[in-house]
């Protein structure tokens, strides 16, 4: 499987910044790329929820996928969402993770038909899976936004048609119920909540790390709860992602790195999302200060 033993701890679903025109800034997310993996993060979800992948055309993603394998990043340490609603899309997309030395493809069912059977599910992993060399496949679980479910019966249905090439799964469901079942299926499917709380029950081998918004903010105590067992960082880390309760989580990241960051171009979001307001910016920069320096 590559690379995918080093897909665990704390991964950050890293904020994609953009240009005037609204396309990715590749120079502006590779420093902060450098910047999450030394200060904390063990690996980037790159182009995931967070990164707005979905908003961007398949040309604007390649072409930060490129830009993030020409550069200095280590690549086992990065994970690219390539999930489409068109299976050509998501063919096009992980064939080029696999090309470009990817350590894995984090893959979105296709999202726009509801209600479809797991055969069709599977019927677009076998094209992804035939392009794709021996990529490691991650299922990114988000029902909430894309409508389907990895049913631990269609995760099942997956590694038996794909022998060895899921490699595990994200879960954005907020169903810890649910992410204990899929991990239960096989100690080969690495799991990942996409809430930092699990850290320390990741610790103990629960899950594989988890892969959150809000590392591109706390990935300092995320680190110190996940390595060393810190529950005071952990709570620290947490209380950082409560800032964001009852927010829109994408646009309230990307304007609490653009104060972090001194840089109010990183506030930028893509329509259909609109930016935070300059007071929700400040609440959340005050907030994060509030919890010190994760020394």
């Amino acid at each position: 499987m590559g690379n995918a033993a080093k897909l665990r701890g704390v991964i950050a679903a890293i904020a994609t910044p953009l240009d005037d025109s609204g396309k990715p800034d590749a120079a502006r997310f590779l420093t902060l790329a450098r910047h999450l993996l030394d200060n904390g993060c063990d690996g980037l979800n790159v182009l995931g929820t967070t990164g707005e992948a979905t908003s961007f055309t398949v040309d604007e993603r390649l072409s930060l996928m490129r830009a993030v394998a020409g550069s200095d990043l280590d690549l086992s340490r990065m994970m690219v969402g390539t999930g489409a609603s068109a299976t050509g899309d998501a063919v096009a997309l992980t064939a080029a993770a696999a090309g470009l030395g990817f350590a894995g493809a984090l893959v979105l069912p296709p999202f726009y038909y509801k209600g479809v059977p797991d055969a069709g599910i599977v019927d677009y992993f076998r094209a992804i899976a035939a392009a794709s060399g021996s990529l490691p496949l991650y299922l990114y679980n988000f029902p909430a936004l894309s409508g389907v479910t990895y049913t631990p019966e269609l995760v099942r249905a997956l590694m038996e048609a794909l022998p060895g090439r899921i490699a595990g799964l994200k879960d954005s469901s907020g169903d810890l119920a649910y992410a204990r079942e899929i991990a239960a299926i096989g100690d080969e499917l690495a799991v990942f909540p996409s809430n930092e709380a699990v850290l320390i029950e990741a610790r103990q081998g629960a899950f594989a790390g988890c892969i959150s918004a809000t590392a591109n903010l706390n990935a300092g105590f995320c680190a110190r709860a996940f390595h060393e067992g810190d529950e005071t960082a952990l709570a620290k880390a947490v209380r950082i992602r409560a800032l964001f309760d009852g927010k829109a989580l994408v646009p309230g990241v990307k304007a609490a790195l653009s104060a972090l960051h001194h840089d109010t171009s990183l506030s930028r979001v893509k329509p259909p999302l609109v930016a935070a307001t300059e007071a929700e910016k400040a609440a959340y920069a005050r907030g994060i200060a509030a919890e010190g320096e994760p020394n």
